[in-house]
């Protein structure tokens, strides 16, 4: 494992039998992220990047290479150590925002943090769901059920779900597909903030290139195979203006003519 790596993907391949017959979704897939590292993973639908999260979730597992998130060999595991690897390893953001209707938001958050740590007390529980629904700007709709939220708000509810337990891996798959663009890109720099701020490693699934070039580096999906991508990263405030021109000094004012003196 790479050191400090907190994922380390090597030579995965990912074959599902369809059949009879082999289709091979991931072909000799590596990719290493290190911690508070936000990486971005774009290509076509069914280049095989929701496959690859699946694998780094341990909800699949490789046909062949080695899979290893936080230290830990996912090949190794079995379904009760990867529930428990879950269950304090990762957040996962769907696209889907799979909030409970009956549950307020702050049950919604409250009730994932007390399966990641089921020793803390209702008030404990309560506080730090109430803290992660406030860092997502939510702290006015503790008491809103999903159906009186907007679709960006449900989408805030649910990374608050997913980062209230301080996990050291937060997967996104395509978290901003039901959201509105100005929407996503709100929610994605909201995730993308707290990430940094936790010290949590981001691997965003996305479609939109805008929202990409936000990440420390972007990763293409082809056909099974993942290449590192070169995308140009957006302006600042500062290169925007050290490419302006620099401004022209004033023409220098002509003498007004004088009038003749009339005799």
């Amino acid at each position: 494992m790479s050191a400090g790596s907190i994922i380390d993907a090597r030579d995965v391949d990912y074959t599902l039998d369809v059949a009879g017959r082999p289709l091979h979704i991931l072909r000799k897939v590596s990719l290493s992220v290190a911690p508070a590292e936000v990486v971005a993973i774009v290509g076509p639908s069914g280049s095989g990047k929701t496959s690859l999260l699946m694998l780094l979730a341990g909800l699949e597992k490789a046909t062949d290479g080695q899979v290893v998130v936080n230290g830990r060999d996912l090949s190794d595991m079995n379904e009760d150590n990867l529930a428990r690897f879950r269950r304090h390893t990762l957040g996962i953001v769907f696209q889907s925002f799979h909030l409970i209707p009956s549950l307020s938001a702050l049950d919604n958050v409250g009730l994932a943090l007390e399966i990641a740590e089921p020793g803390l007390s209702m008030a404990q529980v309560r506080e730090k769901a109430a803290a992660a629904l406030a860092a997502v700007g939510l702290e006015g709709r503790l008491d809103h059920r999903p159906s009186a939220l907007s679709g960006g708000e449900q989408q805030r509810v649910g990374l608050a779900r997913a980062s209230v337990a301080n996990p050291p891996l937060l997967l996104a798959d395509e978290p901003t597909g039901n959201l509105d663009q100005k929407t996503g890109a709100i929610v994605v720099d909201l995730m993308f903030d707290l990430a940094r701020k936790n010290n949590t490693a981001v691997v965003l699934i996305t479609h939109d290139p805008a929202l990409a070039a936000k990440a420390d580096r972007v990763f293409t999906m082809t056909q099974g195979q993942l290449t590192e991508t070169t995308v140009p990263k957006p302006a600042t405030a500062s290169a925007s203006s050290a490419r302006k021109a620099p401004a022209r000094k004033p023409a220098a004012r002509k003498p007004a003519a004088k009038k003749p003196v009339s005799k």
